[in-house]
């Protein structure tokens, strides 16, 4: 009896530990990709299985309004034509999604977008242009036309890929008092101020953000989840720069490579992730290394020291995600057409391959949503 009731308590415990999610795919859509695929997502054993998909031109990055109801993608429309991003609404029930409306950017080659927690704005960085813009949200999670547009401008010393500005992120403080932007092209985390209430939403701060070490190439930030600490990954020299973050101002306190000591190939680092409990960071290498950089996080210094690298099992690991629960980090690899579903080590950091994978075309953006 004493048997039973341990064995069908473990077995309620592990219930309530697990969590289905819906799992967002973007996708770069001159294969055979469609668009925007969703599957469900099991955190207590990695599992995944088709559920919907919606055409949509490049949807490359994604955003999930706060209530979850809808879902935004912006659209590189490429060949020097202004992107678009589009809104959809999505059924929880079903988990199908159905076209709302879209809008011009402003910009060319859209590549991220965000989305204010009062749902009333969208931010989007556009690539080819190097403008920010900022999208009114309406009622009914429509997207009305841009409201304002911030060109940037400057340029950094690798002539073929900083002959410009590049705007690649635009993401909000944890407290939404400001947006931070990269400008991969000169070099420049930007910061603005944002206030949800005005009909231009942003404006410059005092020192408007900071320069990184030239030809770095700033793409993509995370925050820590405890620490007013932000982690930078730079795209063209492999590494990543933390901060402090104090009243919209940013002050560096270590600088740090994405690859090992004697990497001597192509570097493209992408994405930057923090565990939910704050003790591990995790940065992708795309170029000749298709890795994921391991660090644990001092919880006193928030300094990061190197655990080591994990092979993605793929190429072009563009962007990847790590699960609410903390326990999966899941790599979506572009170049292979698959997604590998990782498990992390809760003691070491350290990923393991689960032997599980999603197959998809082209896949670039993955977002999750709770059930």
């Amino acid at each position: 009896m004493r048997l039973t009731v341990l064995l069908l308590f473990a077995l309620v415990s592990k219930q309530s530990f697990s969590q289905e999610y819906y799992l967002f795919i973007g996708t770069y859509t001159s294969g055979t990709s469609q668009g925007i695929y969703v599957y469900r997502f099991n955190d207590a054993n990695g599992d995944a299985r088709p559920v919907d998909s919606i055409a949509s031109k490049n949807p490359s990055y994604l955003a999930i309004s706060p209530i979850g109801r809808y879902i935004y993608a912006v659209n590189e429309n490429g060949n020097n034509q202004e992107g678009e991003v589009s809104a959809y609404l999505f059924d929880k029930q079903s988990g199908k999604l159905s076209f709302l409306n879209k809008q011009l950017t402003g910009g060319t080659d859209p590549c991220y977008v965000s989305e204010s927690r009062d749902s009333k704005w969208l931010m989007v960085a556009n690539y080819s242009s190097g403008v920010i813009s900022a999208l009114p949200v309406n009622v009914d999670g429509t997207i009305a036309p841009a409201a304002e547009i911030i060109q940037f401008a400057g340029r950094g010393p690798d002539s073929a890929r900083q002959e410009k500005a590049h705007a690649h992120s635009a993401i909000f403080s944890p407290d939404e008092h400001y947006l931070l932007c990269a400008d991969l092209g000169a070099d420049k985390e930007m910061i603005y101020r944002f206030n949800s209430a005005l009909k231009q939403p942003l404006s410059a701060t005092k020192d408007s953000g900071i320069s990184v070490e030239p030809g770095a190439g700033p793409r993509h930030i995370a925050f820590h989840p405890q620490k007013s600490n932000v982690y930078l990954v730079e795209e063209l020299t492999g590494t990543v720069d933390a901060f402090h973050f104090t009243n919209g101002t940013l002050r560096p306190f270590q600088h740090i490579s994405t690859h090992p000591e004697d990497y001597k190939g192509v570097k493209g680092s992408a994405d930057i992730h923090i565990t939910p409990n704050g003790k591990f960071l995790y940065a992708s290498n795309r170029g000749d290394a298709n890795t994921i950089a391991i660090y644990s996080i001092d919880e006193t210094t928030g300094k990061l020291r190197l655990k080591g690298f994990q092979p993605v099992l793929g190429k072009h690991p563009r962007n990847f995600i790590i699960d609410p629960g903390g326990r999966f980090l899941l790599v979506a690899n572009r170049d292979t057409d698959n997604i590998v579903v990782f498990r992390i080590d809760q003691q070491t950091g350290l990923l393991k391959d689960t032997g599980k994978q999603i197959l998809v075309p082209n896949p670039v953006c993955l977002k999750l949503l709770k059930r």
